[in-house]
């Protein structure tokens, strides 16, 4: 058996695998988070509920990224070289830390605000306001510009060898310090707070409120909503695991530059990328109220669909008996 030839062959296949992934990526993340923002912005209570905001905030930075990130990124390892500018280059590198930086602050801030609706559900009234809310959202975004934006110089276009590619243009001292702060800031901070707030929410479930007793529909919503945010949550910090692990092996291990580790970096994007294509699933499995308004937003654009069908064959069928009548007058009027 010719092993040359049946590595060579996987090799080519590659490129064929990682574009399907990326695409499918693509197709599922933006159906799915155009869908969750048509159910948001339907839902009349979007504007009073402040879950419902930040989930609008955080369906956004997904779409975001799905759009101006993923295609990008799956031409690269596709062509294997950088083919859409320099401006693009850093632009494309801004993005993919703004949104992923607004991603887990805004699952932070839904963090800190499901603890108050819940451990503190009186006295949180006057803070968890639609006011407050969007200001919370407004400075998650502005956080995120802000340890993003040394990634607007961090990448530049450059010439290797005749090959055109868009890579890190730092020194490397520098490039160790802004990437440790990214996993610092952008990963390790977010999850931590992640982990008390909602080991403290489920602490007081469990002990300070009997299951039993308390069988409000108020206190159910507030559980299967925080249900929900932790899967969510628990996912990001998942899917975005092994990218960082990744780089922090780079710096601080041995990390050989050969197909393996290639490999590696492949995978560990296609999993953090597909993180933006989660969030629309999970909503459907575990929220009643998202199933109904993903079945709405179906059953809408189905009845558009058979009312335009009605409608072109009414059209049709009217077209059809005014050209029979105007034959039928110009036939009478030639046998006259």
């Amino acid at each position: 058996m010719n092993f040359s030839s049946v590595d060579s062959s996987a090799r080519r296949a590659e490129p064929v695998l990682v574009s399907l992934g990326f695409c499918l990526i693509f197709l599922l993340g933006i159906a799915g988070n155009c869908l969750v923002l048509a159910v948001l912005c339907r839902n009349g209570q979007m504007k009073t509920k402040t879950t419902n905001m930040f989930l609008c905030s955080l369906a956004a930075a997904d779409l975001s990224f799905i759009l101006f990130c993923v295609p990008f990124q799956a031409t690269v390892y596709t062509l294997d070289r950088w083919v859409f500018g320099p401006g693009l280059c850093r632009a494309v590198h801004l993005l993919i830390f703004l949104t992923m930086y607004a991603s887990i602050f805004t699952l932070t801030a839904v963090s800190l605000d499901r603890y108050l609706a819940i451990c503190f559900p009186l006295r949180s009234r006057q803070m968890r306001t639609p006011r407050n809310t969007l200001a919370s959202i407004c400075l998650v975004w502005v956080l995120a510009l802000v340890f993003s934006s040394p990634y607007l110089s961090y990448y530049a276009q450059m010439d290797l060898d005749g090959t055109v590619v868009c890579i890190p243009a730092w020194e490397p001292r520098r490039r160790v310090i802004m990437d440790v702060c990214t996993f610092i800031f952008g990963y390790l901070v977010p999850v931590l707070v992640l982990g008390l707030t909602y080991a403290r929410i489920v602490r007081y479930l469990w002990t300070r409120v009997d299951p039993v007793t308390d069988r409000s529909e108020s206190r159910q919503a507030k559980r299967k909503v925080t249900k929900m945010i932790i899967i969510v949550a628990a996912l990001f910090c998942l899917c975005w695991l092994p990218h960082h692990l990744l780089i922090l092996w780079m710096w601080f291990g041995h990390f050989p530059l050969n197909h393996a580790t290639y490999i590696l970096r492949v995978l560990s994007h296609l999993v953090a990328y597909a993180n933006s294509c989660l969030n629309p699933i999970v909503y459907a499995l575990v929220s009643k109220h998202f199933r109904k308004g993903f079945r709405k937003a179906f059953g809408c654009s189905m009845k558009r669909s058979e009312a335009n069908r009605v409608h072109a064959v009414q059209v049709a069928n009217t077209v059809s008996s005014v050209e029979t009548k105007a034959s039928e007058e110009e036939a009478a009027s030639t046998s006259t």
